[in-house]
């Protein structure tokens, strides 16, 4: 599904064929050379791996987006190189498959300045992307400017400035993700990890989301988002306002009770075949967005590299890498038989109504997903109650957090 590639076909067969043309144009040796018996053989191609942390929780779209930045900022536009963003492991990585030759005929070693190099600008990219590499200078000591200790010292305003942010972006998001990208728009730093921590513009330490309270763990917010849209021009949406400063738990129950009886459920049965029936047409969607995608993504190299190719035909003169390039384009044009600009032309239509498709598709997993995620919280909420008394324990939590309150005012007015 995450897959890419740069001045070659995505697909194995056809970036090989591409590869081994430049390689064996620059350097006057065969690509399928056999290795010597003595010594090393020729390096062809380089192999790169990226790997990202499990506690920075870096989703397999954000990786494979800062693959294709890494690439181009480190190998330049007239690489070739092939980019593979893999999730089969505990840890999301890229794989990245390089030529040793440019279209324009430089050639890349691999060796330990090259290696010091490719992970700084590892880090630089990274960083452009929210993503904290890792810190090379722990352990070390380090000074604390004035400003820095002074908004030390004010750490719980920070709090209440990162908490008014957040209340204020719940509405005009769909998701926990949203939201944090939202802030992060706005100048905040977020740490994606075990536990989700935020830092204000100019705030030295970044605070956990869970120490602003307890509507502001990562549970709630995600409960939050899920239900403010429930009830909307009804006499339920004032509810769900006031449940931002009060128990949401209560409002959320009084929602969930009104999409049960507006969706004629009236069993657990036929709540959990209303999930079911949410999770294959996800999936279902899902197996045609990826068949799709990949597809798209031949359509967009081919568009562009035999739309490349009829440019080049047309020059009156072409230089040493237009001439390669135009050897290595007219192979993908012959390949895959387009002879002329308005057969192409019939490859750009098709690369239009498959990009509508899998826009549509992607809109389609979205809603489903929120439905999804609504009914199993239904679904989750049925099994609290059935395990004892739901209400009661809503009642001794709220007598809980107002005790908690009053001796917090009571250890300030001391």
């Amino acid at each position: 599904m995450y897959a890419t590639s740069l001045n070659c076909l995505t697909n194995a067969a056809d970036a090989y064929l591409a590869m081994r043309t430049v390689y064996e144009h620059f350097s006057g040796y065969k690509f399928n050379e056999p290795i010597p018996l003595k010594g090393k053989g020729r390096v062809k191609a380089i192999h790169y791996i990226q790997s990202f942390d499990p506690a920075d929780n870096v989703s397999p779209e954000l990786a494979h987006k800062i693959a294709k930045a890494f690439a181009r900022k480190t190998f330049g536009d007239d690489c070739q190189i092939v980019i593979a963003t893999h999730c089969d492991k505990s840890h999301i990585h890229n794989h990245y498959i390089i030529n040793t030759y440019s279209l324009t005929g430089e050639k890349f070693n691999a060796n330990k300045k090259t290696l010091d190099r490719i992970k700084e600008y590892s880090d630089r990219v990274c960083l452009a992307f929210g993503v904290q590499p890792y810190d090379k200078s722990k352990g070390k000591g380090k000074t604390v400017m004035y400003n820095e200790w002074e908004n030390k010292r004010r750490g719980t305003s920070w709090k209440e400035k990162i908490r008014n942010e957040i209340d204020s972006l719940i509405c005009s998001v769909n998701n926990i993700d949203e939201l944090l990208s939202a802030l992060e728009a706005k100048g905040y730093t977020i740490k994606r990890g075990k536990y989700i921590s935020v830092k204000a513009p100019e705030q030295q330490r970044a605070v956990r989301l869970k120490t602003l309270g307890d509507d502001y763990s990562e549970e709630n917010l995600s409960s939050r988002i899920l239900w403010k849209d429930v009830g909307a021009n009804s006499e339920l949406q004032s509810c769900f306002n006031s449940a931002i400063k009060n128990n949401l738990d209560v409002y959320k129950l009084s929602a969930q009770l009104a999409i049960i009886n507006s969706d004629n459920i009236h069993s657990i049965g036929e709540l959990d075949g209303k999930i079911q029936k949410l999770k294959i047409e996800y999936e279902n969607a899902r197996r045609e967005f990826n068949k799709l995608s990949e597809k798209l993504s031949q359509f967009e190299a081919v568009e562009k590299q035999v739309g490349g190719y009829f440019d080049l035909l047309e020059k009156s003169e072409l230089s040493e890498a237009e001439q390669l390039q135009l050897k290595m384009y007219g192979s993908i044009a012959e390949r895959c038989n387009i002879h002329s600009r308005d057969e192409l032309q019939r490859v750009k239509n098709l690369r239009k109504d498959t990009s509508e498709r899998v826009e549509q598709l992607s809109e389609q997993m979205k809603k489903c997903k929120q439905a999804y995620d609504i009914y199993a919280d239904i679904a989750d909420t049925y099994k609290k109650i059935s395990k004892g008394d739901y209400i009661s324990n809503l009642i001794a939590e709220k007598k809980r957090e107002d005790e908690q309150k009053k001796n917090v005012i009571h250890k300030k007015s001391r």
